[in-house]
């Protein structure tokens, strides 16, 4: 196995996958709570899907980020027909109350071969590990926790989320921090062409990664996995 000497990781449908009952649980909370029109939760499920799409798209476009609050009152006012009145939502809560849905029903990991490759990389005392990831409705701070519930933080040096650092994909600025964060004494000559990015985004992923100068690799999204870091 050819190794290289820093491997940065995208989180979402690369490492983790959510759990479809937070989801459907998610749903549930905005139909009971602010839908003064009365959708459905058919209705509403497809108002989240496609506010997290958008978000998505306008943070791969402009390398910003767009937080869970404003997302929420995004959902909260395309629900109830685009009413902008705001002044009685509580946005603490409301995050707060689906932070405790997101615990309940807890992300899982991506696949069976994730945790092995994780290891089989740390086994190399020769090589470093990060997370580098764009968030949406959960913020970095929550998926912290969820990482080490998970158990992969023990093998990731550092940890980027875009909420945190009002940066997402494929920005040059995002994939910069990352690069700066890798320890050079460890490293003390590390090469661009010794960081290696690994995600399931063409855009987000790939393109980022190129455009800084640093090697990329697609999985889950196309037919590899993440077992082809090991070929």
């Amino acid at each position: 196995m050819a190794f290289y000497k820093h491997y940065s990781f995208d989180l979402w449908l690369t490492l983790i996958k959510s759990n479809p009952t937070f989801k459907l649980e998610r749903s549930r909370y905005f139909f009971e709570k602010f839908n003064s029109k009365n959708k459905t939760i058919e209705e509403v499920s497809s108002i989240v899907r496609r506010v997290d799409l958008m978000v998505n798209a306008m943070n791969e476009k402009t390398g910003k980020n767009v937080d869970a609050d404003e997302m929420h009152l995004i959902v909260i006012s395309m629900i109830n027909d685009y009413n902008f009145s705001f002044s009685e939502i509580n946005l603490e809560q409301i995050y707060a109350d689906i932070e405790a849905l997101f615990f309940e029903f807890m992300p899982l990991v991506y696949c069976e071969n994730c945790l092995p490759v994780l290891a089989k990389i740390q086994d190399s005392r020769s090589s470093t590990v990060n997370i580098l990831s764009n968030t949406g409705f959960i913020r970095g701070h929550t998926l912290r926790q969820v990482i080490q519930q998970l158990g992969i933080a023990p093998f990731i040096d550092f940890q980027l989320y875009s909420d945190e650092v009002r940066m997402s994909k494929p920005s040059a600025g995002f994939f910069q921090l990352m690069l700066n964060g890798i320890c050079r004494k460890t490293h003390p000559d590390l090469q661009l062409s010794d960081v290696m990015h690994v995600g399931d985004n063409p855009v987000a992923d790939v393109l980022g990664a190129k455009n800084i100068g640093i090697n990329s690799m697609l999985i889950n999204s196309n037919k590899q996995s993440i077992l082809t870091l090991l070929s």
